[in-house]
Formats: C-alpha cells, sequence, structure tokens
C-alpha cells in the first residue's frame, strides 16, 4: 500500500514556483500578488488565511491581507473588490468563505474579474472547465490531479467514484477527470444517491469530498483500489491536548490496508489546496503581466 503524501508533491510545486517568481520580479520588477479579503472573525477562516499569507511569503509573492468587520455591507465589500479589480499590482483577488450570512456569495464572485479569479470560482471560469477551455480551475480538486500524476496514476479509461456534489470540489473534479486528455468514466455521488457502496465498490479510484468523518467503510471499497481523501474533519478527542483531532471523509484505519494507495490526513490533498492557489496567483501574474506589454 502506497501513501500519497501531498507534502511531497506541494514542496516540488513550490520549487518550482519559487525560480518562476524570481524570474518573473527579475523581468518585471514586482512580485506576483495576492489579495485575500476576510470578512468577520471566523477562527477557521482566520486559520486558512494566515497559511496563504505564510505560503505567499515563503515564495516571494506579494500578499494584501484585508480583514473586514463582521457588520462590513455588500457595498463595501464590493466597492472594495472593484477597488482590488482595477488595481494593477494585484494578480489574484480570493475573498475567504463561507461569507456571513448578510452577504450574498454569489454577487461577490461575481464581481470578481475572472482573469483575477484565482479561487475558480467565477461562473465564467467553472463554464470554461466544463466545455475544456482555458482558464482557472478550483484549487482542491486540481490538487488532486496534481497528486495522481506526481504518483504516476492513470485515469485514462479508469471509473472514478467522486463522493459529493459541491461547487468547490465535486462537480469541478467530475469534470476535469472526463475532460479529452483525462478519459476517466466518472460516477458521482451524493446524499440522494441509493445503494452507495453497489457503486463505489466499482471504483478504480474513490475520490471522497462529502465532509462526513470517517464515512467511508472498508466494505465500501474494493481491493486495490486508489483512495484520494479531500476531508477535513474536526472531531473530538480527549485525549489531545486541544481536545479534537483531524479525520478525513475516509476511515483510514480500516481503510488503508485493502487500498492500493491512498492519501492521509492530514498530510494529503489538504496543503495542495494553497498550493495550487499559489500556481494559479503565478498564473494570474503572468497572463496580467504579458497584457500590460503587449
Amino acid at each position: 500500500m502506497q501513501i500519497l503524501t501531498g507534502k511531497e508533491v506541494a514542496e516540488k510545486v513550490y520549487e518550482t514556483l519559487q525560480s518562476d517568481c524570481n524570474a518573473f520580479v527579475e523581468k518585471y520588477g514586482f512580485p506576483p500578488t495576492l489579495a485575500v479579503v476576510l470578512v468577520g472573525n471566523d477562527p477557521a477562516s482566520q486559520s486558512y488565511v494566515q497559511g496563504k499569507k505564510q505560503a505567499c511569503l515563503s515564495l516571494g509573492f506579494g500578499h494584501r491581507d484585508y480583514h473586514l468587520a463582521q457588520t462590513t455591507s455588500q457595498k463595501e465589500l464590493l466597492d472594495l473588490i472593484h477597488e482590488l479589480n482595477e488595481d494593477k499590482t494585484v494578480h489574484g483577488i480570493l475573498v475567504q468563505m463561507p461569507l456571513p450570512a448578510h452577504l450574498d456569495a454569489d454577487t461577490v464572485i461575481q464581481n470578481i474579474k475572472v482573469e483575477k479569479d484565482v479561487d475558480g470560482f467565477h461562473p465564467q471560469n467553472v463554464g470554461n472547465l466544463l466545455i475544456g477551455k482555458h482558464g482557472f480551475v478550483s484549487c482542491t480538486p486540481l490538487g488532486v490531479l496534481q497528486i495522481l500524476d506526481y504518483y504516476g496514476i492513470p485515469v485514462e479509461g479508469k471509473h472514478v467514484v467522486v463522493l459529493g456534489r459541491s461547487n468547490i470540489v465535486g462537480k469541478p473534479m467530475a469534470s476535469l477527470l472526463m475532460q479529452k486528455g483525462r478519459d476517466a468514466t466518472v460516477t458521482v455521488c451524493h446524499s440522494k444517491t441509493e445503494n452507495l457502496t453497489s457503486i463505489t465498490v466499482q471504483a478504480d479510484i474513490l475520490i471522497a469530498a462529502i465532509g462526513k468523518p470517517l464515512f467511508v467503510t472498508e466494505s465500501m471499497v474494493k481491493e486495490g483500489c486508489i483512495v484520494i481523501d479531500v476531508g477535513i474533519n474536526r472531531v473530538e478527542d480527549a485525549s489531545r491536548k486541544r481536545g479534537y483531532r483531524l479525520v478525513g471523509d475516509v476511515d483510514y484505519e480500516h481503510v488503508s490496508p485493502h487500498c492500493k494507495a491512498i492519501t492521509p490526513v492530514p498530510g494529503g490533498v489538504g496543503v495542495m489546496t494553497i498550493a495550487m492557489l499559489m500556481k494559479n496567483t503565478m498564473q494570474a501574474a503572468l497572463q496580467l503581466a504579458q497584457k500590460e506589454t503587449q
């Protein structure tokens, strides 16, 4: 059984990005720059934002940090986004989700310029993905592809079962895998799927992104399956100093002995998400800089 360590893959991505960033600065005189907007004081969101800031600083990217009050109005948030859209020194814009309930996330996402939408959430980028055109792709499914490529795991002709249909992971993951050049046969399962186990046991590759801790059990996978666990869930654990531990959507202890390969949690897909965000930001910076010099 092979452990597909995302950390190892991310380190290779960062090595390339470091080199690309140095070359970019030498050519243009300024770094690729990411603006991150956080509204409110959600602890998990604050932690994610800090992780993105640290990645920028370690690579030499520019970073703009905007922490807005919980009571920020829709207009105030949109005004900031429009300002960042027009700022030529900002190449990527990320608004940390979830937003407070009084703000409309769809409107916010739609107001980010497509060419600065490094999260890959804008409807135009999502549409481009679906029809196989160039655009920014959601970072987590992009990270899964990077892991599969790094470890030389072929998907062509394979039956891939995706557990979950979210706009952030499940739907773009399925779209990526079915594109020409990837050529997987994809089944998407969700909370309303009947006879779920009868489908998951057919999977050559099972991608779990359902958001339920330890949901996938050994009876749900066939021998020799490859399992990609996208889930990151907190479960109470009195034996831990912080009172909880992180687990995936897969019961790793009992499922892993039956797998050909599996990603761990933590240390698997999660670390790839920020790496792909940095990769998207680098791509955005190159495209915008080239556009400016034409």
